[in-house]
């Protein structure tokens, strides 16, 4: 078969990923020239690949070397087909023969240890994702070339900018059927933190409380506090034994920090979505007894810190809900457009809303 043929009268095309590494040979330099808002589907697709990979190969492709992909692609060999594994869709456009093809639109579809991921959804262009014009025509393409490669039950929820997240659902509605639960799951401010917004505290820890990285020896402790955050959130919640396994995951890999108070561990903050200059806080919480006494503060501000400073991160960013007090929090730490302030334009409204009837996962 012939590579794609940028004189087709079909200017969106879909392709489908069912690795990793081929998803990222596609989509590298476009991730990485936005890797704060690219976050979720850059780093769940760098977890399954090796660190060498990642910094020798994709690191240094270039959008030259992604044109040439497309140009000599075989089309029919990325055509959409049933899965039951990980795998990613990019949706592509070109307004004219003499042009490149552009990345407009990313769907993850991503499991872990506890079982799948929402449908993750990025994209690029977050002015043209306002257009209806736009966005329909490429959410249509997504969502038929999704109903091949899935089954309905498996897209439980969706979640990305609140546009390009309601006009999936209204089109998966629509393609399949499955209609949206009453109420959204989330509805989060997506926020950053750099060297130039962070700000420090003159406070002192009480004697005796720490900052650190949880031990096994906090298995226990972290586990019930898992458990608390997922109950909290309503729609994953967690038992104690599946809390034990997320907790341990953490630990092992060093990705969660606790406020250790004379022993008794009160908050965990969490950070497993990482990139070359970007890293993600996904989860806070601190057990309610011990709130209202800064402990959230302190340990997002030191976690926070510690990747800025000593880690050289370019950015720390979180997801937090619109209604949500922990915002204050945030926001005096030196995360962006938080507490009704000015939204610079990187500091994005997202949604996650979930369909009726389906096999619910975690997250």
């Amino acid at each position: 078969m012939p590579g794609i043929n940028m004189s087709s009268p079909r200017n969106i095309f879909v392709i489908q990923h069912n690795t990793a590494g081929c998803f990222l040979s596609f989509t590298a330099p476009f991730l990485r020239r936005h890797e704060a808002s690219s976050n979720i589907v850059l780093a769940h697709a760098l977890k399954r690949i090796d660190a060498q990979t990642a910094l020798s190969e994709y690191e240094f492709t270039s959008e030259s070397d992604v044109y040439a992909r497309l140009s000599s692609a075989d089309l029919e060999s990325y055509a959409p087909r049933p899965t039951k594994g990980a795998f990613w869709l990019t949706v592509w456009s070109h307004s004219s023969p003499s042009s490149p093809p552009s990345l407009d639109l990313v769907l993850a579809c991503v499991d872990w240890t506890l079982g799948d991921y929402p449908i993750f959804l990025w994209t690029p262009n977050r002015v043209s994702a306002s257009s209806g014009a736009w966005l329909s025509p490429r959410v249509a393409e997504l969502t038929a070339e999704l109903n091949c490669c899935v089954p309905p039950e498996r897209v439980f929820s969706v979640f990305g900018l609140t546009s390009l997240v309601k006009a999936f659902a209204r089109a998966w509605t629509h393609l399949t059927g499955f209609s949206v639960e009453p109420e959204p799951f989330y509805a989060a401010l997506f926020s950053h933190c750099s060297v130039d917004t962070f700000r420090d505290s003159d406070a002192t820890l009480p004697e005796g409380h720490s900052l650190r990285k949880a031990t096994p020896g906090d298995l226990e402790a972290v586990a019930q506090l898992c458990k608390e955050f997922a109950d909290d959130s309503i729609f994953f919640p967690l038992t104690i034994e599946r809390a034990r396994v997320e907790a341990r995951e953490l630990i092992s890999k060093g990705l969660v920090w606790v406020y250790d108070a004379e022993g008794d561990i009160t908050t965990i903050c969490a950070v497993t979505r990482n990139s070359h200059r970007v890293s993600a806080i996904t989860k806070v919480y601190t057990t309610p007894r011990w709130r209202r006494r800064g402990c959230a503060e302190f340990l997002v501000r030191e976690v926070t810190a510690q990747l800025l400073f000593n880690v050289g991160k370019d950015s720390v960013v979180l997801y937090v809900g619109h209604e949500n007090s922990a915002q204050r929090v945030y926001d005096r730490v030196g995360f962006a457009g938080l507490c009704g302030k000015d939204k610079p334009d990187s500091v994005e409204d997202s949604l996650e809303l979930g369909f009726v009837g389906t096999d619910r996962g975690h997250w």
